[in-house]
């Protein structure tokens, strides 16, 4: 009996055996169906998803392109509210409700470190500006020289005060989801902060080193979308399905062009080019400097022959926008990548639902944040001159010493010119 349910077992091994080679082929059939699904050009609903998402970008273009008229100080609130926001998303994320109705006052000590990096952050970048503002009021400019100058004590302690705010509220059987959270919150001000930091700088620059580079993401990620949307048909990267290599190459050539043209159209406007020494709203007026001036270069001669032009301006910014572009194409993207793949090993499609169509906040912003720095760095490396000037000297100036001490250095000053001047007589 042993040996006939033995043989009788046997044929059945091997039928299912057989069908679960079946099985296996129908399974990687479905997923490479499903890997196709992916593309927007199978997706049967994508025209529905792209006219929800054309009119919330209209919206966004719209909202964006109103604050950039309103001026530096309006931008600069918009960070702060877009900063807010991707803290929230982010918070929000790896959060456990049956864990924080355990730890009454746990979400108010990450807004804690949220505001304290802020006012780290903005008391670094903005001092000069801040300082200039208030320089009518000699009261008040003392109070705000007083901040200035310790104001990175002020911050040190608000964080040591959050520090042993989270030591004093540590919870048995809590510890590894508050230092977990604990972690994650620094992360997100290292995310937040830096990028956003970067960007505030670049609009008190001038708005058109905030507005180029931030436009090229949006141009770079709309072209991908459409060159996607008509001719994709080879996945770029596994990470995010929807992108192919068709929509990476048509969105590289329509940036690249797009920042050609794009800084020739900025760059005539004072309001975009001219930087902003302080904290006001009114218009702009300055020498917009050799980069913002056309160079005009000589047409060959065929074109003359059949065009009224014998030469093209140029401005030499354009050359400098032309390798933003090149970075908004190629590297920025990877912004994207790594947010899809952050959302995958937590298993969830986007980082909030603001925005119809678009996800999160944060989801239009991971390439934002990769671009703005390096528009700074470019920025600072490559076309802000390297030598002192009077306005870097008057900035530390300012920064460094109190009133008094201005006040000694202007009347040495005084006798030094008027020494100057005797000798020459």
């Amino acid at each position: 009996m042993q040996k006939d349910s033995s043989y009788s077992e046997a044929p059945s091994n091997h039928l299912g055996r057989v069908r679960h080679r079946k099985r296996s082929s129908e399974v990687s059939q479905d997923a490479n169906k499903t890997n196709g699904a992916n593309l927007l050009v199978n997706d049967r609903n994508k025209y529905k998803s792209m006219l929800i998402r054309t009119y919330s970008s209209l919206w966004m273009i719209g909202g964006f392109a109103f604050i950039i008229y309103m001026g530096h100080l309006y931008i600069w609130a918009m960070i702060v509210v877009i900063q807010i926001v991707m803290a929230r998303e982010l918070f929000n994320l790896l959060r456990k409700a049956n864990e924080d109705r355990q730890l009454p006052g746990f979400r108010l000590l990450n807004w804690h470190f949220f505001f304290t990096a802020m006012l780290f952050t903005y008391g670094r970048f903005l001092s000069r500006q801040l300082v200039n503002t208030v320089t009518s009021d000699k009261l008040l400019y003392q109070l705000v020289s007083w901040v200035i100058k310790y104001q990175m004590v002020i911050c040190y302690f608000l964080y040591i005060a959050g520090f042993v705010w989270f030591i004093l509220t540590l919870k048995k059987k809590m510890y590894k989801y508050q230092f977990s959270q604990y972690a994650w919150t620094h992360m997100i001000l290292l995310t937040v902060f830096v990028q956003s930091s970067f960007t505030v700088a670049n609009i008190f620059e001038g708005i058109f080193w905030f507005l180029l580079p931030a436009s090229l993401i949006v141009i770079n990620d709309i072209a991908a979308y459409f060159f996607g949307f008509f001719f994709g048909r080879t996945p770029l990267i596994k990470l995010s399905p929807k992108k192919t290599w068709e929509g990476f190459i048509g969105a590289l050539g329509t940036t690249m062009f797009s920042a050609f043209v794009l800084a020739n159209l900025m760059g005539r406007f004072q309001w975009l080019t001219c930087p902003r020494k302080d904290l006001s709203t009114g218009w702009l007026h300055c020498d917009p400097g050799p980069m913002f001036k056309p160079e005009y270069y000589p047409l060959p001669g065929w074109v003359s022959h059949w065009f009224p032009w014998k030469e093209v301006p140029i401005l030499p910014v354009q050359w400098h926008a032309l390798a933003l572009g090149l970075f908004a194409s190629i590297i920025a993207p990877f912004g994207g990548f790594f947010a899809s793949g952050f959302k995958r090993a937590f298993k969830f499609k986007d980082f909030g639902d603001s925005i119809p169509g678009h996800g999160g906040i944060t989801d239009r912003m991971d390439c934002q944040m990769v671009m703005a720095v390096f528009a700074y760095i470019y920025h600072q490396s490559f076309v802000m001159p390297q030598s002192f000037s009077v306005e870097m000297i008057l900035d530390q100036i300012l920064r460094n010493l109190t009133f008094e001490e201005q006040q000694i250095l202007y009347g040495q000053l005084g006798k030094i010119f008027q020494d100057r001047q005797s000798m020459l007589a």
